[in-house]
C-alpha cells in the first residue's frame, strides 16, 4: 500500500460526499456569524493573487508604475480584510464554543493558523524595508534572541524574511486553512448554545 492509497482509504472512512459537499446547511448558519470564515477565506485568495503579481513584477514594478502600486495597494487592503475577518471568526466561533462536540482539534487548527498569520504579518511589514520596519525588525530580532530561536530566524536578513513571507508561510497556512476546511466538514459546523 502507498501513501496515496492509505490517503484516499483515511479520507473515505471520515468524510463522505455528502460532509464535504453538502446539498443542504443547518440552518443556523444563514446568520452573519457564520460567514466570518468565508470573508478570511476570501481575502486570503486575494492575497495570494495579488502576493503572486506583486513577486512576478518585483520591487521596481509596484514602486514606480501606478499598475504595480495598484496591486501593492490591493494586497495590503487584502491583508486588513483577512485579519479583520480572522478576529471576528475568532471571536465569534470563541463565544459560539466551536471547540464544543469534539471539535478542538478544529479549533487548535485554527488557533495555530492564527499564529501563523500573525508571523505572516510581521514578515510582511519587515519586507516593506522602510524606517519603521527596520526598527521593528530591529526590536523583533532582540525578542527573539531573548526568547533563544534567534539562531532559528533573522529578522534583519532580508532574503529569509522573503523567503519565509512569499513561500513558506503562505504554504503553510494554505494547507493548515485546508485541513480546517476538511475538519469543519467531517464534524459539520458548531451549533449555538441552546437558549
Amino acid at each position: 500500500m502507498n501513501l496515496t492509497t492509505g490517503a484516499q482509504r483515511s479520507l473515505r472512512k471520515t468524510l463522505t460526499l455528502e460532509d464535504a459537499l453538502p446539498t443542504r446547511m443547518p440552518v443556523y448558519v444563514n446568520s452573519i456569524a457564520y460567514l466570518f470564515g468565508a470573508l478570511t477565506l476570501m481575502s486570503f485568495v486575494m492575497l495570494i493573487v495579488s502576493g503572486v503579481l506583486l513577486a512576478l513584477g518585483g520591487p521596481f514594478w509596484y514602486h514606480t508604475n501606478s499598475v504595480g502600486r495598484f496591486f501593492d495597494e490591493l494586497h495590503f487592503w487584502a491583508v486588513q480584510l483577512f485579519f479583520a475577518g480572522l478576529v471576528l471568526h475568532l471571536a465569534t466561533k470563541f463565544f459560539l464554543g466551536a471547540w464544543r462536540g469534539g471539535r478542538w482539534l478544529t479549533w487548535m487548527v485554527g488557533a495555530l493558523l492564527f499564529a501563523a498569520a500573525i508571523f505572516t504579518g510581521l514578515t510582511g511589514y519587515l519586507l516593506q524595508t522602510n524606517w519603521d520596519s527596520q526598527w521593528i525588525a530591529t526590536q523583533a530580532k532582540d525578542a527573539m534572541n531573548a526568547a533563544g530561536i534567534g539562531a532559528l530566524f533573522n529578522t534583519m536578513n532580508t532574503g529569509q524574511v522573503l523567503m519565509l513571507h512569499a513561500i513558506v508561510l503562505p504554504l503553510v497556512i494554505a494547507v493548515g486553512i485546508g485541513i480546517h476546511l476538511l475538519l469543519v466538514r467531517r464534524d459539520s459546523p458548531v451549533r449555538p448554545y441552546d437558549d
